[in-house]
């Protein structure tokens, strides 16, 4: 079985949809994709994914599936919960003018200073005790995905067995979702047993980037899930659109035109 993870355009998060550079990276990856074969469609609920969806596959016979799951990873850190865990975020934490509470933040959209120091983040069991998901609802958000996800596979033949996968039936399919990066970040952690900090932390996945995962049975009945690809973007190479910064920090700190 192929798994395909597509990135949405570059996003206008304010109204949740794509940009004008979005729309021209979509109809870039619109090309690509007409050239491989896919059997199953999955969106994201989110209106940027499925604008994507819309401008990538404007025409197709496959029914497009809506899954709650893949909408982008909400997990919430509560910052006046714990002093210690929100230096997570020091430089950018915010108070509520009426309440003089710090707003909630992304959990995982944390700094290096903070999360370089803290090792069991990336431990594959000690990250859901660290202080820093204790004070938020990230394992309960976890868990409800990695459940969603593993009936998902289930279905489609695969039954999670400790760090493998027992392959009830076989499954040649390539499937495709259209979603986001720290979501696809979280189903890779579950395929592959690793704290979901590493990918999260680690890699970047340029807007309308092709995550491509396969699985792999070298022994009868048991199957590991391999990348082939991570946040592959030839389709923006070959037609000379240059990648959105959307997903990344800038290289140098002096960079001014680059996120900081």
């Amino acid at each position: 079985m192929r798994l395909l993870f597509i990135r949405h355009g570059d996003p206008d998060y304010e109204n949740d949809t794509l940009t004008e550079k979005g729309i021209r990276e979509t109809e870039c990856l619109a090309e690509y994709i007409k050239e491989i074969h896919i059997d199953e469609i999955y969106q994201s609920p989110l209106g940027r994914a499925k604008k994507t969806l819309e401008v990538a596959l404007p025409k197709t016979d496959l029914t497009i599936n809506t899954l709650e799951w893949l909408q982008e990873f909400p997990a919430q850190f509560n910052p006046n919960l714990s002093l210690d865990a929100s230096a997570a975020y020091k430089t950018e934490l915010q108070k509520d003018s009426e309440s003089g509470l710090f707003k909630s933040r992304i959990l995982w959209d944390i700094l290096p200073s903070y999360y370089t120091v803290h090792s069991e983040l990336f431990d594959r069991n000690g990250w859901k005790n660290s202080e820093l998901v204790k004070n938020s609802n990230m394992v309960e958000v976890y868990e409800n995905v990695k459940r969603d996800f593993l009936q998902f596979l289930s279905e489609h033949g695969y039954d999670k067995d400790g760090d493998a996968f027992n392959v009830e039936k076989g499954n040649g399919q390539t499937i495709a979702f259209f979603c986001h990066f720290g979501i696809t970040s979280v189903l890779m952690s579950i395929l592959w047993n690793i704290s979901p900090f590493i990918p999260l932390q680690f890699m970047a996945m340029a807007p309308t980037s092709i995550t491509e995962i396969v699985t792999e049975e070298r022994e009868k009945g048991i199957a590991i899930f391999r990348a082939l690809r991570i946040g592959d973007i030839s389709h923006l190479n070959m037609t000379g659109e240059t990648p959105s910064f959307s997903a990344r920090f800038c290289e140098q700190f002096e960079n001014a035109d680059e996120r900081h």
